[in-house]
């Protein structure tokens, strides 16, 4: 193989790829990537048994087709430090060079047809929706899911597709957000409840930005392709059963106020530097036209803002995790949102726009 890349493009192809690869494994043919020049274009390959990614790359002039197996993080540092506008990739045997105007980095390589096959986007798609649409549900949903949790299924991102619909959902079992967006085609429902790995969904939230651009999906068995030039991602999918989320949005909530996301953001914050470390929790107060924001720790002080708002209900108390509130705070995209409330024991709703969900578990303090 000898390949001359467009330094750039290779750069952007290697910061998405080489994101899936495992920094432990007992098998260290993982820790390599796939590189395969083929005509005019040359395709990067990793997976780490789990999902898989193969971006292709235009920018290259191929004199000799072929394919290596090369470590990742040495070939991807060589290419990150070099300034050269073209770097020239020429493979032998055991070994791939590389090549800039001032320098020359042979790394050893390993036997190709022992890399795993990364499956490729084969056959009509199911779903399709927009890029940036489905990018910014993925961010509205991920930070919800279990980090860590025995029930494996709280470890994903539920799609649910309904007509025209996409819906995507996540809990830790404290929290829930559900993020809808318009699909642009729906050939084929996905059968059953499916759960997607947050890994995978942050490779496809890192994919570039461009107008217009069109995710494919196919689900099949317990398989995601996703496509999106340049980019096709394939994972597993999640096993076991997602909670029947739809028993906990509260729908006879009498208490609802519009705040503006960044001043509220802001209160929150500031109220939370004085919050216990045990209790982790901030109080909300409010009652007509104004919300007080309180924390307290014993052994080091309190803290209060307050904030003029619009309320016209009942007066209330509740107690909420700041940080639950920071995180969705952080990714809402309107300049206000709405607040629901019930009883100071039960669930705080939030909602932005006609698209948007989250509920939060109050604390007691």
């Amino acid at each position: 193989m000898k390949v001359r890349f467009n330094r750039t493009a290779l750069q952007d192809a290697l910061s998405l790829v080489t994101s899936i690869i495992p920094s432990r494994t007992p098998k260290p043919i993982l820790q390599c990537m796939k590189i395969v020049a083929d005509k005019d274009v040359v395709r990067l390959c990793a997976t780490d048994m789990e999902a898989g990614i193969t971006y292709t790359v235009t920018q290259v002039e191929i004199d000799k087709a072929g394919e290596a197996v090369v470590p990742a993080d040495k070939f991807s540092s060589i290419v990150r430090e070099s300034f050269d506008e073209v770097i020239e990739l020429e493979t032998d045997e055991n070994a791939a060079h590389l090549k800039g105007s001032d320098s020359f980095f042979t790394i050893y390589t390993q036997d190709p047809t022992q890399y795993p096959a990364v499956p490729g986007f084969d056959g009509d798609a199911d779903i399709e929706v927009g890029l940036d649409r489905l990018q910014e549900a993925i961010g509205q949903t991920v930070f919800a899911a279990a980090k860590e949790s025995t029930r494996y299924a709280l470890n994903g991102i539920l799609w649910e597709v309904h007509g025209k619909k996409l819906s995507l959902v996540a809990t830790d079992g404290r929290r829930l957000a559900k993020s809808t967006l318009p699909l642009e085609k729906a050939s084929r429902e996905p059968e059953g409840r499916t759960i997607a790995p947050c890994k995978t969904m942050l490779l496809l939230e890192k994919i570039p930005a461009r107008d217009k651009a069109t995710v494919s999906l196919r689900f099949v068995d317990n398989h995601i392709t996703i496509a999106c030039d340049p980019v096709v991602i394939s994972s597993n999918l999640v096993e076991g059963n997602f909670p029947k989320y739809d028993d906990i949005i509260p729908k006879d909530y009498d208490k609802k106020l519009t705040l503006p996301k960044d001043a509220f953001l802001s209160a929150v914050r500031r109220a939370a530097l004085l919050a216990s470390d045990d209790s982790k929790g901030i109080k909300l107060s409010l009652k007509k036209n104004n919300m007080v924001i309180t924390s307290r720790a014993p052994e080091t002080g309190d803290a209060q803002i307050d904030m003029s708002v619009e309320y016209e209900s009942e007066p209330i108390e509740i107690g909420f995790n700041p940080q639950y509130l920071i995180d969705v705070l952080r990714v809402l995209k309107s300049s206000d949102f709405e607040m629901h409330l019930g009883q100071s024991d039960r669930p705080g709703m939030f909602k932005s726009g006609s698209g948007f969900l989250y509920i939060v578990m109050p604390v007691n303090l």
